[in-house]
């Protein structure tokens, strides 16, 4: 009997669980199906998850905009930079702070926590953006984000739990700090370090406030911004020799703006989507163990 029970509630809860993921994947099957389907199909149902009239003319336009191309180098360059820097920094900011005999740790633990809570806000950061020279440039968008203090209390954490005897043994073995932290510790700190990479590079790739208000140029878009203007529009759009007009005016075949946003937002979401599974080993292991202890 109470096999019989516990078959049941397994049953019953591996059931909830595929009703969860199929709500949670339905939005991104519905938004690829609009994408590559007739408007009248998409006026026709909205919400549906079979495509029908099956055309590929709204990835065809949107991918001869110039503008795409553009974004998609310059959010390349930001998230490989922003991730680049940001992990040698959480790694060499971290490993120091997991010593218990470092002076003033406490404080500067108080000074990244407060970090969290308050914050200068946009007019003095804009102004340090400025000071620095820094306005209407890529480095306006990686600079602001190098470092969170969450992910670095996660990396702190996790190097704390780290055995003191491998770094002493090496010590003994004449081993200095530079040597000992990324020979021994790196190596042991990748599950948290492929984590924290995700979690930046998903920062990067999605932030797009940054960029309207530290950038100027179009050319210096990143992709987010790029979608925010595509999504933004509200009438019958088609891109032709690179710019966006009136469908009528241009005399192409129509492409709608819900259409032309669907397919634009497949584009720029796929590629990110894409990464997690190769870090999904890595990802819970170092959420578990560089989580904060209570």
């Amino acid at each position: 009997m109470k096999f019989r029970k516990f078959t049941l509630f397994d049953t019953a809860n591996n059931a909830l669980i595929v009703m969860i993921s199929l709500l949670m994947l339905y939005p991104f099957v519905n938004v690829f199906v609009v994408s590559i389907s007739s408007y009248s199909a998409y006026i026709e149902n909205p919400l549906r998850i079979f495509p029908k009239d099956i055309t590929f003319g709204a990835y065809a336009q949107i991918t001869r905009h110039p503008v795409l191309w553009s974004s998609y180098l310059n959010t390349i360059i930001v998230t490989i930079s922003g991730v680049a820097l940001g992990i040698f920094l959480y790694i060499v900011t971290a490993y120091p702070l997991s010593k218990s005999f470092l002076k003033g740790r406490r404080i500067i633990m108080l000074a990244i926590v407060f970090t969290m809570l308050f914050n200068g806000g946009l007019i003095p950061n804009y102004y340090l953006m400025r000071e620095l020279g820094l306005l209407n440039s890529l480095p306006a968008l990686v600079l602001p984000m190098l470092l969170s203090g969450f992910n670095l209390i996660l990396m702190k954490t996790f190097m704390e739990n780290i055995p003191e005897e491998l770094e002493e043994a090496a010590r003994i073995d004449g081993a200095s700090d530079p040597y000992i932290l990324f020979r021994i510790v790196v190596p042991l700190s990748l599950p948290i370090i492929a984590t924290l990479c995700l979690f930046t590079a998903v920062a990067y790739w999605n932030n797009f406030f940054n960029a309207i208000v530290y950038i100027r140029d179009v050319d210096k878009w990143p992709l987010m911004l790029f979608l925010r203007e595509i999504i933004e529009g509200a009438k019958l759009i088609s891109i032709s020799g690179g710019g966006v007009e009136n469908a009528a005016e241009a005399g192409n075949v129509q492409i709608t703006a819900e259409t032309l946003q669907y397919a634009t937002l497949m584009i720029v979401t796929l590629p990110i989507l894409c990464v997690y599974p190769f870090l999904q080993r890595f990802f819970v292991k170092g959420i578990m163990l560089g989580s904060v202890k209570g």
